[in-house]
């Protein structure tokens, strides 16, 4: 009994069992809190390039030079290269009549990424337009990319421009 008694009021080594319960939770969240930083600058950086390359259409300058969808997909890739890859940008582009009409497309069917619902028209000066560019960046956290993923183990970043074309 009495060497029960001096093994429960012995501390030596307490810090040291404090420190592996806490260690464990506290890594996980600094994880957890490196990925978001990191995903929400991807999208910051999407769309960015997303608004850059979209003044192409809104000036006018792709209906003059008959810019193809594969052609603006590399101009919003030139400004977004540094953390992505230019093969997995997506874009959409539609034109509608009034601002209360539109609707923005959603890619994701039954949980996956469709890209083959992708539209692309410029529209005419004076036109309302819609530019969506997608992009499925990869959550790599294995059991914690719950919290940020929404295709599997990817997360979808969309950057988006909304604007009326000018007279060009």
């Amino acid at each position: 009994m009495a060497r029960l008694l001096s093994f429960l009021k012995n501390r030596r080594g307490a810090t040291a069992v404090e420190f592996a319960l806490v260690a464990g939770p506290f890594v996980g969240i600094l994880v957890v809190i490196l990925e978001a930083a990191l995903v929400f600058f991807a999208q910051e950086v999407l769309q960015t390039a997303t608004t850059e390359a979209s003044r192409l259409i809104m000036t006018g300058q792709a209906q003059t030079g008959n810019l193809t969808q594969s052609q603006f997909q590399q101009d919003v890739c030139n400004d977004a290269a540094v953390l992505f890859s230019c093969s997995g940008i997506y874009v959409n582009v539609q034109t509608f009549s009034s601002f209360s009409s539109m609707t923005q497309m959603s890619p994701m069917q039954s949980g996956n990424f469709n890209s083959s619902t992708m539209n692309y028209g410029m529209g005419a000066a004076g036109d309302i337009m819609l530019v969506q560019v997608f992009y499925q960046w990869p959550v790599i956290l294995g059991p914690l990319n719950f919290i940020l993923a929404n295709d599997g183990s990817d997360k979808l970043l969309v950057g988006t421009a909304v604007f009326r074309n000018e007279p060009y």
